[in-house]
């Protein structure tokens, strides 16, 4: 057997590629939208993909699952589970509780585990003739290393009001299933640390059922279905907007992008034109350089490893934008924005210097001036960290303004007081003092040190 684990660090999602060297077939689960990675390890190893699956309509990338049927010729085999809201509306082999897929010497059974989503399925593999014990269980959005998937995002983020609990009573059921199976079955789950589909999710890439048993909270709950089904929706983060898209786009037919596109360099005049126009401007420059100096109007949204949740947070299908980058940093940034399914980006410029514009500086202080501020009555201190963080320890009077959901909210803010914002250490505030510079207020400050620098120097902290 053929075996490879896929890891985007950008979304924390995890694909998996696995082949039966005898018959030199192979299955991809939760392809990521930049096929051309499965393509190379499936040649690299001599293997055709003639099979391709998901575990369920995903909410937080653009599943690759229909570029990769178009390119191979494989065929799709998705969930018939969940009832008619939650069928996949385009063509596909349907699968349902109990079924079985053949890879060569290989079988994957179809397990329906409800909870996250109604028609989520896991896959549980077998390699043939070696055993007729099942080795590894391919479980998706459902249980995580530590932790297992949410059921408030239908609710939350696609607007399908009272699902929520109905998904966590499905869960719970689901656990107890997957309690039974056999101890030494590898758990591999479509998620790492850092992904918004649940709350405490592990690093470590894989774990066993055993290991679950004992150290996941949700295998603590045996008898006790409303301790469970409490515990699973207090404190889940805020989804990101585009989570809403994802959902529509992966179950809908929708344009297939089979290449990684090659977007342009813009000329000056090309620029402008945009600028002058409208065009969102997206800076991914760190924020140092940023605050040094910045197009006016611009949006600061590092080009690092969260740079797509912040876009799919920050900016909207409908609209186009151009980025500032370097050359060698745009086919990363072009793979991130493809995995979320953004395609509108009208191409980059990489120099903010020449473009006969007059800069703006971020006025960024540190520890001992934002002390001082805090003393004075007339300053509005803005805490940009999600809900969650600012609950566990915040700054006394401190506000909370989300910055995901900062420009829903701008009635929050005063036009009349020096604004004062932080977050936990900085990226999330440059985006929002971009924002806030953006939407027409004069008068703001950044701590960029944040919760870290504040909590690092023993200053109190109100809970």
């Amino acid at each position: 057997m053929f075996f490879q684990h896929i890891y985007d660090k950008s979304l924390a999602q995890a694909s998996y590629l696995i082949g039966c060297q005898a018959k030199g077939e192979a299955i991809v689960i939760d392809a990521k939208r930049d096929i051309d990675t499965y393509l190379q390890i499936a040649k690299e190893n001599n293997l055709t993909i003639t099979h391709i699956t998901e575990t369920h309509i995903h909410a937080d990338f653009l599943s690759g699952s229909r570029e990769l049927a178009e390119v191979t010729g494989a065929k799709m085999y998705l969930s018939d589970e969940g009832g008619e809201d939650w069928q996949y509306q385009f063509p596909h082999t349907g699968l349902t509780n109990g079924d079985i897929i053949k890879v060569g010497n290989l079988t994957l059974k179809v397990i329906h585990t409800p909870g996250h989503t109604p028609e989520s399925i896991s896959f549980l593999l077998t390699d043939h003739p070696a055993t007729d014990e099942p080795v590894m269980i391919f479980t998706g959005d459902f249980v995580f290393v530590g932790d297992i998937g949410r059921p408030d995002l239908l609710e939350k983020a696609a607007g399908i009001t009272g699902t929520q609990e109905k998904g966590a009573k499905e869960m719970f059921h689901s656990v107890q299933d997957f309690s039974r199976l056999r101890e030494f079955i590898q758990v591999w789950p479509g998620h790492g640390a850092g992904s918004a589909c649940g709350k405490a999710l592990g690093a470590v890439p894989s774990s066993t059922v055993g290991y679950e048993k004992i150290r996941n909270w949700a295998f603590q709950y045996e008898e006790d279905e409303e301790g469970f089904v409490e515990y699973l929706l207090e404190g889940q983060p805020e989804p990101p907007k585009y989570f809403a898209m994802m959902k529509k786009l992966n179950k809908v037919e929708r344009p297939l992008l089979k290449e990684v596109p090659k977007h342009p360099k813009l000329s000056k005049e090309e620029f402008l034109k945009a600028y002058q126009n409208g065009v969102k401007i997206i800076d991914t420059r760190n924020k140092v350089d940023f605050a040094q100096g910045f197009i006016p109007n611009s949006i600061n949204i590092q080009g690092n490893n969260s740079f797509s949740t912040w876009m799919g947070w920050i900016v909207n299908y409908s609209e186009p934008f151009i980025l500032v980058a370097q050359e060698e940093q745009m086919e990363d940034l072009t793979r991130k924005l493809m995995r979320i399914g953004m395609d509108q980006m009208m191409g980059y410029i990489d120099d903010v210097k020449n473009l006969d514009l007059e800069l703006q500086t971020a006025d960024i202080i540190d520890i001992e001036e934002f002390k001082s501020y805090l003393n004075r009555d007339n300053i509005q201190v803005v805490d940009v960290r999600n809900k969650t963080e600012y609950d566990a320890g915040r700054i006394e009077n401190a506000e909370n303004v989300f910055v995901g959901t900062l420009e829903d909210n701008l009635d929050k803010i005063s036009h009349e007081k020096p604004i004062v914002i932080h977050c936990q250490s900085g990226d999330r505030a440059a985006i929002a003092y971009s924002l806030l510079k953006k939407n027409g207020f004069e008068n703001v400050k950044n701590f960029s040190g944040g919760m870290k620098e504040w909590t690092e120097k023993a200053n109190p902290v109100k809970n």
